[in-house]
């Protein structure tokens, strides 16, 4: 099937193809296994991330880690291990200092970060060159990814789904960890200023309560899935293992892009004249280039 790069990336019915070979044109056509072909560097080949988005990453990231070893350490005080790990702060005083400290630096991460965001997509949106589907805004076509992707798993279909800049596991990473800091910002709040939330609370003895059990149950959960599954999911799966370097270096690999981000390497090419002509060799090489 003959298709240009705009017409994959930007006509939902295209994009949903699973069609072995993608038509570009002045390239030629590429296979959807091409990722087994190309080189790439453990550290990044391709831009996915700016500077400002691993900033923050690395706030939350740090201060996640802080805020969890603090706050179930002083949650589970009287727990066996809680006074070792407690020693490692200084005692439970100091724990505490630095737990709101943590929680502060992570607030500071999340307004830059809805600052970023918003100021990109107004940025993106003066320009005309706004496109929701290299956003994590969820579209159809994820559920129609996530049919596709356990096809493939089960070993019903050969290829993966071609996907956007951000599939499926990402956008569900992204929304959970926005619900939990909204849920642990908000009962971190309730529970720090009791005086001042009261005034917003219809019944603040209740809130208190709420904000009480909502602190310590999500924290509990947050770590849950960042450990077992984002982790695992972005650093531990076959072909990233030990370690997947995008949150550092904001760039990701070549052949990662092909392989799960398919569309919006169709993007890249078009956008970086040097991947252009490297894809384009390596289509010469193996006897596929049509151009």
């Amino acid at each position: 099937m003959a298709t240009s790069t705009e017409n994959i990336a930007d006509t939902p019915d295209t994009a949903e193809t699973d069609d072995y070979l993608t038509y570009v044109e002045g390239v030629g056509n590429i296979p959807r296994d091409i990722y087994k072909h190309v080189k790439s560097d453990p550290l990044g080949d391709l831009p996915r991330y700016s500077m400002h988005i691993v900033i923050q990453h690395f706030m939350t990231f740090v201060t996640f880690l802080i805020l969890a070893a603090t706050g179930l350490t002083l949650h589970f005080a009287d727990l066996w291990w809680a006074p070792y790990i407690m020693s490692l702060f200084g005692g439970p005083d100091v724990a505490r200092f630095i737990h709101r400290f943590a929680a502060l630096l992570m607030v500071i991460a999340s307004v830059y970060h809805v600052f970023t965001i918003g100021g990109g997509i107004i940025y993106s949106l003066m320009k005309k060159k706004f496109n929701f589907r290299r956003t994590q805004i969820p579209v159809l076509k994820d559920i129609q990814d996530i049919t596709h992707d356990f096809k493939y798993f089960m070993g019903k279909v050969p290829h993966r789904p071609k996907m956007n800049k951000f599939m499926y596991k990402q956008k569900l990473h992204y929304f959970a960890i926005i619900w939990g800091t909204f849920v642990l910002i908000t009962a971190g709040t309730t529970l720090l200023f009791p005086e001042f939330m009261s005034t917003i609370w219809p019944n603040p003895q209740f809130a208190q309560d709420l904000a009480r059990l909502m602190h310590a149950d999500e924290a509990i959960m947050a770590v849950t899935v960042i450990v077992f599954w984002h982790w695992s999911n972005v650093h531990l799966v076959p072909g990233r293992f030990p370690l997947q370097w995008s949150f550092i270096t904001g760039k990701i690999t070549r052949e990662h892009q092909i392989e799960e981000h398919f569309l919006e390497y169709l993007y890249n090419i078009e956008e970086i004249p040097e991947e252009k002509e490297y894809i384009k060799k390596v289509l010469k090489e193996k006897g596929l280039s049509t151009d």
